[in-house]
């Protein structure tokens, strides 16, 4: 299955990842919207309107001249977000599914 959403949304949801990961850690350096665009075959533009809805969430900080950091508590912040997109809206979806497939938690938990 495709994924329609637009670019930019995916770049943020990558971003996202890195830095609840740790792949970007708190306090560091994200890399340059040049460099990023580079790495993953995108339009600069489209990697700057990703960063920019990061820092208008309050999650990365610009020092001018010098690049973009993540902010203290950006991790906890995203991770919160991701649990709570995920039981809202994945969640129900997934729940649904095992139902008609006659599965249940305790079946999985048996995979874990």
């Amino acid at each position: 299955m495709a994924d329609t959403r637009p670019v930019y949304l995916r770049l943020r949801e990558q971003i996202a990842a890195a830095i609840i990961d740790g792949s970007y850690p708190e306090g560091e350096m994200l890399p340059s919207v040049r460099a990023f665009a580079a790495q993953q075959g995108a339009n600069p533009l489209t990697v700057a309107k990703a960063y920019q809805q990061f820092q208008s969430d309050g999650l990365i900080r610009v020092q001018r001249g010098v690049g973009m950091f993540v902010r203290e508590g950006a991790a906890d912040r995203l991770r919160q977000a991701e649990r709570d997109l995920f039981l809202q809206e994945e969640w129900p979806e997934i729940r649904k599914r095992m139902d008609r497939l006659g599965l249940k938690p305790a079946d999985l938990l048996k995979l874990a």
